[in-house]
């Protein structure tokens, strides 16, 4: 007891005290965890790709039956998707490091949290694929002559950055889902049509609601990996909130309406059935969802998830278009 009480009193004199590493915002405060070497690629985080290139597939199909279809517009729709998808990824990755958010995660490793990249390099890399996503937006105002693009477009890129950057990261606050569906699901979809044919259906509207779904599903698997780890380091996600179970209940639920908006879409454009065949993957994702019991399995889910997401897309926008 009395050794326990003079180094209390030695603490407190010289003025040491344990912060947790996700109350500071330096990166010299945060504890690396440097068992793997991550790789730039790996950092890009190409699996959540298709959830970029799905909404633009719908959008695309929209504008294609209503007789305005551009390969260009729609090729630099799809690179303002990708590279703001890649830029998200880098710069959470840059975020949620500094933070100390990384680490000691039970998901893949990040760039700045494995000590794989100093998080100045990921934090410019992040910046340069903003600025990719920016320059394709401006080629398609050029195009387009819809000179307030670029405000709508700066939107995109702020609410990419404040996802785990700045001083209140809204991820941070269970927001992330609402802004998943708002900008990975109605604005990329709608957005995709828009610039083409200057105006938006409702099978683009309820095209993009069912990919937003899904990629709301995809980010609410993969916090709920997270959720210890989240729960010690601050990070109050959406999962966090509701826990693992009610997690799982959200999952299935959203994958379950994401494929009642494309049975809605089928009323009009019956080919838009063949999507259906997506259950193929949907339910063993969910049973898995229901049952698992480690990272692995959780990781399993969001793969099978993604690719829902890139047939999701291409067959709706295919059966719409033709």
């Amino acid at each position: 007891m009395s050794t326990r009480k003079n180094t209390r009193k030695k603490n407190k004199r010289s003025g040491s005290t344990h912060r947790h590493p996700a109350r500071s915002r330096k990166p010299e405060h945060f504890a690396p965890n440097r068992t793997a070497r991550v790789s730039w690629i790996s950092g890009a985080r190409l699996r959540t790709l298709p959830l970029a290139i799905a909404p633009v597939a719908i959008g695309a199909g929209s504008a294609r039956v209503a007789d305005h279809f551009s390969w260009l517009l729609t090729a630099l729709c799809v690179v303002v998707a990708i590279c703001l998808q890649i830029g998200v990824n880098y710069a959470n990755d840059y975020s949620d490091g500094v933070r100390g958010t990384d680490a000691h995660r039970v998901g893949p490793g990040r760039l700045t949290g494995s000590g794989s990249a100093k998080p100045r390099t990921v934090l410019t890399v992040a910046l340069s694929f903003f600025g990719v996503a920016i320059a394709a937006g401006i080629a398609i105002t050029v195009i387009t002559q819809i000179w307030w693009l670029p405000a709508a477009g700066l939107v995109c890129v702020a609410a990419a950055w404040f996802y785990t950057g700045g001083k209140r990261p809204y991820g941070y606050t269970g927001l992330g889902e609402l802004s998943v569906f708002v900008f990975f699901g109605l604005v990329a979809t709608a957005g995709t049509m828009f610039v083409q044919a200057g105006t938006v259906s409702d099978e683009a509207w309820l095209g993009g609601a069912g990919i937003g779904f899904i990629a709301c599903a995809v980010l609410v698997i993969n916090n709920a990996r997270d959720i210890e780890t989240d729960r010690r380091s601050g990070k109050r996600t959406l999962a966090t909130r509701m826990g693992r179970r009610g997690s799982v209940v959200f999952f299935i639920v959203l994958m379950v309406v994401a494929m009642a908006a494309a049975a809605v879409i089928a009323q009009f454009y019956p080919n838009a059935w063949l999507v259906q065949f997506a259950w193929l993957i949907v339910a063993p994702a969910c049973v898995i969802t229901a049952t698992s019991k480690s990272p692995a399995e959780d990781i399993l889910v969001l793969r099978l998830s993604t690719v829902t997401g890139l047939l999701y897309g291409l067959g709706l926008g295919a059966a719409i278009a033709f």
